[in-house]
């Protein structure tokens, strides 16, 4: 048997059934009509915001980094929470602004943005977090065309990383920023030129789960915005000190303890150099507010055994979810938290089952060798911590099948 990470808190059977939203899952399927579906937990999602609002210091905005989770009704569930959406291109601008987000806090990140994307941030008054000398001279000469003023701030990519993160935003060569050493000229120049001077955005890594990580970073990057405002001669709006909170997983992860990440930086807050006391600060954090509201449900298709093996076929797989496959930015594949949403609670079987996708390749594994309760034809497979990169960072015209449904209860 291999172990499987843990069901977040708060999921609870209703008559042996998984509830979501206090209702089983099988009315939220016959709702949506049909399998593999992605629900959605408004209450938890509000609930999210809430907690991390009431453990980080007042002065700091909430960011919502929409990458995540991008579904419509989604977005503007989240609009009414947070300060400001985090967007990485011109689709996505169109996304929050179809949620009916305010232009003027939406910010735009990403090392490849193309012209047209760049004349739509400027028309809408977006802040543009200049990854490139070339981005800044191209938003620049954009702005001259159109008459206007553009918003703009630098992506810095820090001299450090985010110990223990997922993925590494930051430290040495990189695709996504300009390095530190770079920065005080370019923000001369952008002050200067009559552009709108919006401050820093540095963003150091991702999914790290240890408080003492996290709060180290968040104290490196409050010193090298200092210093490089303090070089740089130009007073600094604003600092976007990145996110980086993980969710747990994994067997054996444990959920980041915000209460210690909010009171030290509070008290970072409270010793603030002069160069940073006039500055408005903000986080942005994407899984760590939607990925523990959302489950993918899909429905066994076939159960054979295979030289002594179970596999359990379902009409889902890693066209939907990518991530709990194993094939979305790890090395050692490991299980998601997974159950049988129908006999939610249930014994499992005395001999390991692995759940697999339907599609003709082997990495299409949604848990592997795993305790669950003997499945059927027509069980339910719930996967847990779908709330974030599942449906959207999914191949999911991958052989045909098409995307799964989605719904926000």
């Amino acid at each position: 048997m291999k172990a499987m990470g843990p069901i977040p808190a708060g999921y609870a059977g209703v008559d042996g059934e998984l509830a979501i939203a206090g209702k089983p899952v099988s009315q939220w399927i016959a709702k949506a009509g049909a399998t593999p579906l992605f629900v959605y937990d408004s209450a938890r999602l509000t609930d999210r915001v809430a907690r991390l609002r009431a453990a980080m210091p007042e002065r700091l905005a909430i960011h919502y980094a929409i990458k995540a989770n991008p579904f419509g009704p989604v977005l503007k569930h989240m609009a009414g929470l947070v300060d400001g959406f985090d967007i990485a291109s011109g689709g996505e601008l169109a996304m929050a602004r179809d949620a009916g987000f305010p232009a003027d806090r939406i910010s735009f990140a990403g090392p490849g943005k193309d012209d047209r994307e760049l004349e739509a941030a400027i028309t809408n008054g977006v802040t543009l977090n200049l990854e490139s000398d070339g981005e800044m001279r191209r938003a620049l000469a954009i702005g001259d065309r159109l008459g206007m003023a553009p918003r703009l701030a630098i992506r810095v990519n820090p001299d450090f990383d985010l110990k223990g993160s997922g993925m590494k935003m930051g430290g040495g060569a990189k695709p996504f920023g300009i390095d530190a050493e770079r920065v005080p000229a370019l923000a001369r120049e952008i002050a200067e030129s009559g552009a709108h001077w919006r401050g820093f955005h540095i963003f150091a890594g991702s999914q790290a789960l240890s408080a003492e990580a996290v709060i180290e970073t968040q104290a490196q990057t409050l010193a090298l915005a200092a210093r490089l405002a303090d070089e740089a001669g130009v007073a600094l709006p604003h600092c976007n000190l990145g996110g980086g909170f993980g969710i747990p997983y994994f067997p054996g992860d444990e959920p980041l303890d915000i209460g210690a990440v909010g009171d030290a930086l509070g008290a970072a807050f409270a010793n603030l150099p002069d160069v940073l006391q006039d500055c408005a600060f903000a986080i942005e954090l994407g899984r760590w507010l939607v990925g523990e509201a959302g489950v993918y449900l899909t429905r066994v298709i076939d159960v054979k055994d295979s030289h002594g093996e179970i596999f359990v076929v379902v009409d889902g797989g890693l066209h939907h979810q990518l991530a709990a496959s194993g094939n979305f930015g790890t090395v050692v594949r490991r299980n998601y938290p997974v159950a049988v949403a129908n006999r939610f609670g249930e014994e499992p079987a005395q001999y390991a089952q692995s759940v697999v996708g339907r599609l003709c390749t082997p990495i299409d594994r949604l848990a592997e060798k795993v305790a669950l309760p003997p499945m059927a034809e027509g069980d339910v497979i719930a996967v847990f911590c779908a709330g974030a990169y599942g449906a959207s960072a999914s191949p999911a015209m991958f052989l045909g099948h098409g995307p799964a449904k989605e719904m926000l209860v």
